[in-house]
């Protein structure tokens, strides 16, 4: 996979690297973008899953037979 480099506010990786746990700014960025990516996938899901029941069709009434 191709590689980029990204310029970060050292602060803002420092707040990352130490919740996480990990000692390298590379390792706690890609943390961060890969949660996020699972996190988008988690919401794809779970808003696919509400369409798709509220696009179920509702039974019709059965006519009554008299």
């Amino acid at each position: 996979m191709a590689k980029v480099t990204v310029g970060l506010d050292a602060a803002l990786v420092v707040e990352v690297m130490v919740p996480a746990g990990v000692g390298s700014p590379q390792d706690a960025v890609e943390l961060v973008v890969c949660d996020d990516i699972a996190r988008g996938h988690r919401t794809e899901v779970r808003t696919a899953a509400r369409e798709d029941t509220l696009r179920a069709p509702e039974p019709k009434p059965q006519d009554t037979q008299g």
